[in-house]
């Protein structure tokens, strides 16, 4: 029987060689190490050897079993890699697979497009911090310590002094303070409000707008926005200038245009009235100019501010502002 091992190593060997394919070489493992295999016939014959010869013969039947076990697991890992290596073909007339682009959040588009308007009108563009002093955020804008603007449930109190500043209008006086008339700009940014509902978040977007010069009237004001309404929204859409109170203006207005869901018949948006206010606006108070040290006597100026959520729930048609800040992509994905 030992004389037979050789020939069972052959003949094992030689069939993996050839195998071409998963199934015979399983087919293959079976016969030669299966519990009724070739090999283990072999080794439970052993008994039937002389008493001598039957160490050495389990010795190198065992060997045998190892090294056949091995040549299978090599030959069926060469298989398995020769499958993930396979080529398939490629038609190169497919047109290809397209990369996934984001976009800009419309909040961002509808504030560069706002900025590019003004801009284009001869504005600049400034900034201020978020975090404000007391002075700034309203001292400065002619609200006294007594202004109901100033409870906590409308204002986010950092500290006694410091809060999140409630309106961009800080840029202002921190504007005029460090330049001399003519003064002309815009300040896009985050304000921070103790309000939540579907109209209303804790943090939004304004743009604030500052002119001031010689001889600047009221009429210069209606000329500036009237141009900016018509380029953002529509050439032929009519707007209003309604009497309004804002502590840092007088005269005040707020500024309406024609409803852009129903065209001035009436509808729930508009509260039947056919009209939406898009912004507020005045000339500046003298008591700001006071508080920076420009002569009120020889200058006047304007400001207006909007909210830039709003101005998109306008031009998009979109009924809850929450929706700005969900991120959902369905959402995102129509801008």
């Amino acid at each position: 029987m030992q004389i037979q091992l050789p020939d069972i190593e052959k003949e094992a060997l030689a069939g993996i060689k050839t195998a071409s394919g998963q199934e015979q070489l399983e087919n293959l493992s079976i016969k030669y190490l299966g519990r009724k295999g070739v090999l283990t016939q072999f080794l439970r014959h052993i008994s039937s050897l002389p008493e001598d010869e039957r160490p050495g013969a389990g010795k190198n039947a065992n060997l045998l079993k190892v090294k056949l076990e091995k040549a299978f697991k090599k030959a069926l890992n060469n298989i398995d890699a020769q499958k993930s290596n396979a080529f398939t073909g490629i038609d190169v007339t497919l047109p290809g697979r397209p990369a996934l682009r984001g976009s800009l959040h419309p909040i961002t588009q509808v504030a560069k497009e706002i900025c590019d308007i003004f801009l284009r009108l001869g504005f600049d563009i400034a900034e201020s911090p978020e975090v404000e002093t007391d002075y700034y955020n309203f001292e400065a804008l002619n609200i006294p310590k007594y202004h109901p603007a100033r409870d906590m449930q409308d204002t986010f109190y950092v500290s006694e002094n410091i809060v999140l500043r409630t309106h961009t209008s800080p840029s202002q006086p921190r504007v005029m303070e460090k330049e001399k008339p003519p003064v002309r700009i815009i300040s896009p940014g985050k304000v921070f409000r103790c309000d939540s509902d579907l109209t209303h978040t804790p943090m939004f977007h304004q743009v604030e707008g500052l002119m001031v010069d010689e001889n600047i009237s009221f009429g210069d004001l209606k000329g500036i926005l009237t141009t900016f309404v018509h380029q953002f929204f529509d050439k032929d859409i009519s707007l209003r200038f309604r009497p309004s109170f804002f502590p840092f203006t007088e005269p005040s207005a707020e500024v309406d245009i024609l409803c852009v869901m129903c065209k001035g018949k009436g509808c729930r948006v508009c509260s039947k009235t056919g009209w939406l206010e898009v912004l507020g606006s005045g000339m500046v108070h003298p008591a700001v100019f006071e508080n920076v040290g420009y002569d009120t006597d020889k200058y006047t100026g304007f400001a207006f501010g909007m909210g830039i959520e709003r101005i998109a729930m306008l031009k998009y048609g979109i009924d809850d502002i929450r929706k700005f800040f969900e991120n959902d992509l369905r959402f995102l994905g129509q801008f």
